[in-house]
């Protein structure tokens, strides 16, 4: 009798099987709210009608709360033409599940916002309070500040775009304040055949000078940068592509070229204020009528003279020299600034709705991960919770 050979596979196992695709994800559909800003002398709005209906097209929807797009010249209708629900109460539009924001909620706003939503916002670590972000974290909030998204170059990029602007801002402001109308010693800013050059001093290396720089020496000024960091001075000649007269902050040296200079631009930070680099007397040697522009004043100033101005009453003068020190200089060209911050958004916008939602997209985006500091009311930026000497958690850990 012949002996059955037993095979290792059932008959079953033998018949061809479905194959298992995977699944793409789901396209997520965002509801966003875009509040009007209350923050004083704040014009600036987060998207333009144009981003609004680019974001509408992928079935994202919209309450705008009227009047958000005013300050920055963009009209309800335009946004109503955009796609987007435009709606007369404040409530409404921080009920969606996404918040939009230029400005910090204040206590009464973060009062208004759902648990468990998501907000994007600046976040201007050094203006908050501890009570802020118990608030925020009592209402379970997931929070993505402006100021600490990265992108993958490593690179600020909103924090870049509003430096840019300011740093060009800064010189446009100083040639309006040096005409005779504004009470300056009626200077150009240009090189005029057989007139001497207008002189400007910037002080600090970074984004701002570096755009400050470009402006002033396309007008034909003559330029120098001061900034103890010999790194950054090198990569600033080497992004200008020109020329340009570069030294380290020394007492008389820079006492030298203020006291011959026009105009002054103090675009310094530091850790936890902008280091004070221009004593007051250092500013009464320089120029009756030269012009002094403190963009760090938002941090505390690095001339020892600054005092917060607002965008009403922008100047005034100390021993002679006209002060120009309002803290928030992109919104004095709210348009353009608003274009840029939405430049910026959009992409984030579309895809976490690419990627089926928030939750997925901030598991895998970097930058997103580096930009948010609270995840469901769980504190999640150690910067925050250093200076605040709150519990912290790793984001890396909560996504496991």
């Amino acid at each position: 009798m012949s002996k059955k050979i037993s095979s290792p596979f059932s008959q079953q196992e033998l018949i061809p099987q479905a194959e298992t695709l995977e699944i793409t994800k789901r396209k997520s559909e965002l509801i966003i709210g875009i509040p009007k800003e209350t923050h004083y002398q704040e014009k600036r709005v987060c998207l333009t009608p144009d981003a609004v209906a680019a974001l509408t097209a992928h079935g994202h929807k919209f309450v705008i709360e009227t009047g958000a797009g005013e300050g920055a010249n963009f009209s309800d209708k335009q946004y109503s033409e955009a796609g987007a629900k435009i709606s007369y109460d404040i409530k409404e539009a921080f009920g969606c599940q996404m918040i939009l924001k230029v400005e910090p909620p204040s206590f009464d706003e973060i009062k208004l916002i759902n648990p468990q939503s998501v907000l994007f916002s600046a976040l201007q670590l050094k203006t908050q309070t501890k009570k802020y972000f118990e608030l925020l974290a009592s209402k379970r909030i997931t929070a993505i500040a402006f100021d600490f998204i990265r992108d993958d170059q490593g690179i600020f990029s909103i924090v870049k775009s509003l430096s840019e602007i300011a740093g060009t801002a800064s010189i446009l402001i100083a040639a309006e304040l040096m005409s005779n109308t504004n009470g300056g010693k009626g200077l150009l800013f240009g090189n005029i055949g057989g007139v001497p050059p207008t002189e400007v001093v910037i002080l600090g290396a970074g984004t701002v000078s570096e755009f400050a720089a470009r402006s002033a020496t396309g007008l034909g000024a003559s330029v120098k940068v001061f900034d103890n960091s010999i790194a950054k001075l090198r990569s600033l000649q080497h992004r200008l592509g020109f020329p340009i007269y570069t030294s380290t902050i020394q007492p008389k040296t820079l006492q030298k070229a203020l006291m011959r200079c026009d105009v002054a631009i103090g675009a310094v930070r530091g850790k936890t204020r902008s280091p004070i680099l221009v004593t007051e007397e250092m500013v009464m040697k320089m120029k009756n009528g030269a012009i002094i522009v403190d963009v760090s004043i938002d941090c505390g100033g690095c001339f020892e003279t600054s005092e917060i101005t607002t965008h009403k009453k922008s100047t005034y003068q100390k021993h002679g020299v006209i002060h120009y020190c309002v803290p928030n200089i992109p919104s004095r060209y709210s348009r353009t600034a608003s274009v840029s911050i939405s430049n910026n958004i959009t992409p984030y916008l579309l895809s976490i709705a690419e990627d089926g939602g928030f939750e997925n997209a901030a598991r895998f985006d970097k930058s997103l991960q580096k930009g948010m500091y609270f995840y469901h009311g769980i504190l999640t930026n150690k910067t925050v919770a250093d200076w605040f000497s709150l519990p912290f958690r790793d984001i890396n850990l909560l996504f496991l």
